[in-house]
């Protein structure tokens, strides 16, 4: 069972049980040339739950080795977690991705919690580089069509820039390096009313733009969460910079 605890302003914590989970390939879709949407399945999943768009889970690709990842989507019904990856570099998720088939095992373990924002905020500011894409298009889907959305987003390789659904009324901006993200939060005028901005990614870059915009454009703290999701030079790094 959930154990509730209020959190800053309008936004709730939610704890859930830890459970570790044995679940199995069942599809594999190519979404763009660095991205890989990898469908898992099982009976394990009959109880799991997911409050937020920005939860994570534990992906164990081996004893030693584990990495966070988003529950892009989860159909209770058919017992199915949607996780994508992002298919940089040579390490062992990346690796293990590239070359997932059905029927291969996994352990995933938690969300441990969910951080839950509602979706009633006039407007929405969501920016990120490529690991936080399959969070990005998990929230703007679930938005309704009563508020507004902005989206700043990072992609290397244009190829990797995604079509994003939403009902609500949607504007993105595509940027190819960390320092143009940088500068177009720098560059955004705040729309009026009461917004909830998130962001994650690289946790230099993170962190720059959390103090832009509570330091620079006074954006009330408590309606802005920031994550690293990485760390250059650190492996498996994922950390919130609230305090910071």
């Amino acid at each position: 069972m959930s154990d509730r605890e209020p959190g800053s302003g309008r936004v709730q914590r939610v704890r859930h049980d830890v459970i570790r989970r044995e679940v199995e390939v069942v599809r594999v879709e190519n979404l763009a040339p660095h991205l890989r949407s990898i469908v898992f399945a099982g009976e394990t999943l009959a109880n799991f739950v997911s409050d937020s768009f920005d939860d994570h889970v534990k992906v164990m690709f081996d004893a030693d080795t584990w990495r966070d990842y988003t529950p892009r989507r989860f159909d209770r019904q058919a017992r199915e977690l949607t996780i994508e990856f992002v298919l940089h570099g040579d390490g062992p998720a990346a690796n293990w991705a590239a070359q997932a088939r059905p029927g291969q095992g996994l352990t995933i373990g938690g969300p441990r919690g969910s951080f839950i924002v509602p979706m009633d905020y006039q407007w929405h500011l969501l920016v990120g580089d490529e690991t936080a894409l399959p969070a990005i298009a998990r929230r703007v889907e679930e938005l309704p069509a009563s508020t507004r959305a902005i989206v700043i987003a990072q992609a290397a390789d244009v190829a990797d820039q995604r079509r994003f659904e939403s009902a609500a009324a949607l504007g993105v901006q595509w940027v190819l390096q960390t320092s143009e993200l940088v500068s177009a939060v720098r560059g955004l005028a705040l729309p009026d009313g009461e917004g909830y901005v998130w962001c994650a990614g690289e946790s230099g870059s993170m962190a720059e733009i959390r103090a832009i915009l509570v330091g620079e454009k006074h954006h009330d703290r408590h309606g802005i969460r920031a994550a690293a999701y990485w760390k250059k030079g650190v492996l498996a790094h994922h950390e919130n910079l609230e305090d910071r």
